[in-house]
């Protein structure tokens, strides 16, 4: 493991359909999403599924930093929040910053979730 935090990033592999958590560019941790596509004026949904650290990496906030760094970008490109995994449950509950984002799991949100883990 590496001792310098500067190495630690996070970035969105949408063809993945997650967000990466990388040390000097290997990979080391996972939010894995779907993507629901908005409709009627409601903005595409984002529904988190799983969230997941090597457990090298366990205990340092590097899940912290990965749902924080995935919340807020999800936030920024405007889309919504739907949280199934239960780390981001979790996380969204300690951080209330996130609730106006936040949507409630809908039948679509979870058939995404399925099509993501089969596919």
């Amino acid at each position: 493991m590496s001792e310098d935090v500067d190495t630690i990033e996070v970035t969105d592999n949408p063809a993945a359909g997650a967000f990466e958590l990388r040390d000097a560019g290997r990979l080391i941790g996972i939010a894995r999403y779907a993507v629901v596509p908005g409709s009627g004026g409601s903005p595409e949904r984002v529904v988190f599924f799983h969230t997941e650290v090597s457990r090298a990496y366990e205990g340092q906030g590097l899940a912290g930093r990965l749902a924080t760094e995935a919340l807020d970008q999800t936030v920024a490109a405007g889309r919504a929040v739907v949280a199934v995994c239960p780390y981001i449950t979790a996380f969204l509950k300690r951080h209330d910053g996130y609730a106006t984002h936040v949507s409630p799991v809908q039948p679509a949100d979870l058939e995404a979730v399925d099509r993501a883990v089969d596919g």
